[in-house]
């Protein structure tokens, strides 16, 4: 049986300063929003940071998986991590002299996102470097368990402070974060931590881009489980460019009220079960199987919230849609990583995410002007849509065919 990745201390200590950047991300998950809602008291504006926190990918994917391919892959998390940082200490900085703005936030979140496209390109390829191929699951595992735990108890905490003091200082602990975890990782040593990746002189970047490309096009699996995704991404941009005006306009909550980090904390309740059962599920089902019924609850549970008025139902509900929605997210990323050779890995994972996460910034700015113009009700119906088209395409296509993991990870090339 192979060992989990935990049993690796190098992979802890990276375990650990990605737990910290977490911390301070969970409290800017919920307070961002706030931020921006007290500033300015539009949905419309609202969902626009949100859509502006995802839009990067579409702009800096393709380039940034190819580059980081080219680049040493650490280096990339601890450049980009520190100033990731700084942007953000500007934020309660601007606020503390009275000269916060709208523009100066979005300016802020839109830099924040690009710098993690190019620190999550290096991601993919770094976790299979540091503990193996055949302990990449494990890994992820970890990361995305972690991740959740504090999820769960980060936006809890996000809604006191919020309350007690305000959302600009939220963004700075967060900056602190990203700060203290470049500075962990900036002193981790593992096998080819230091190489940089042999470059073909005088090759054009669109070259191995196209590269990248070709091998996610001719791989079935990495093929449909990617362009399907993007009915999804729609679904969750929307909701996570909404969860507030959601909190506030639909079930009746205070902009103030702490119950708002309530709603983020039942989506990290379902992140969290998700994280929890997906290795045990991909040992047992299909991945096929796995990204199907996955749909299919998630849009059960969003036309489900898009009815709800009532704190008590919404937060069950945003448990289930959760847990569907990592459940999809973490098992197209786990068998990316299993079956695409190490020289591609940033580039196809990059890409794929691109692909996939391309709706989430469209799907964040349609919800915001549909639920301006007819209510929040009628926005996350809207976004069912995109998990109609992921069901019925995963179906056409034959997805439920997919195999286990075990299987996929025997067939990938060495």
């Amino acid at each position: 049986m192979t060992a989990s990745a935990l049993a690796d201390p190098t992979y802890r200590r990276f375990l650990v300063a990605r737990a910290v950047a977490m911390t301070g991300n969970a409290l800017t998950l919920v307070a961002l929003p706030i931020l921006v809602y007290r500033l300015t008291g539009s949905a419309t504006l609202t969902a626009l940071v949100a859509a502006a926190e995802t839009a990067p990918y579409l702009v800096f994917g393709l380039p940034a998986g190819a580059l980081a391919d080219r680049w040493n892959r650490r280096r990339v998390l601890v450049v980009s991590g520190s100033l990731s940082g700084l942007a953000l200490l500007t934020v309660p900085v601007a606020d503390l002299l009275g000269a916060l703005t709208f523009a100066h936030v979005l300016v802020v979140a839109g830099l924040v996102s690009s710098l993690f496209v190019f620190a999550d390109a290096a991601s993919f390829g770094l976790v299979p470097q540091l503990v193996g191929r055949d302990r990449v699951a494990s890994a992820t595992s970890a990361l995305v368990t972690t991740g959740t735990a504090i999820g769960l108890v980060g936006p809890l905490l996000a809604g006191l402070l919020v309350t007690a003091t305000s959302p600009a200082l939220a963004l700075g602990i967060d900056g602190l974060g990203y700060l203290a975890a470049a500075g962990v990782v900036a002193r981790l040593r593992w096998p080819g931590s230091e190489t940089t990746p042999d470059v073909v002189a005088g090759r054009r970047l669109r070259t191995e881009v196209a590269e990248g490309l070709r091998y996610l096009w001719a791989a079935p699996v990495v093929r449909w489980l990617t362009v399907l995704g993007t009915g999804a991404s729609l679904a969750g941009g929307a909701v996570s460019g909404l969860l507030v005006v959601v909190g506030v306009e639909q079930l009746g909550l205070d902009v103030d009220s702490p119950a708002l980090g309530w709603l983020f904390a039942a989506g990290a309740v379902g992140t969290l079960l998700a994280s929890l059962a997906l290795p045990r599920l991909q040992r047992r089902a299909g991945v096929g199987v796995i990204t199907t019924t996955g749909y299919a609850v998630a849009l059960a549970a969003l036309l489900a919230l898009s009815a709800s008025t009532t704190l008590l139902l919404a937060l069950p509900l945003l448990v289930v849609l959760q847990l569907a929605m990592t459940t999809l997210i973490v098992n197209g990323i786990v068998t990316r990583q299993v079956v695409t050779p190490d020289h591609l890995q940033s580039r196809v994972n990059t890409t794929a995410r691109l692909i996939a996460w391309g709706g989430s910034p469209l799907g964040a700015a349609l919800a915001g002007v549909v639920a301006g113009a007819a209510g929040t009700e009628w926005a996350l119906r809207l976004a069912s849509g995109g998990l109609v088209c992921s069901l019925v395409g995963a179906v056409v296509v034959g997805v439920p065919r997919f195999g286990r993991l075990d299987d996929l990870r025997v067939e990938a090339p060495g």
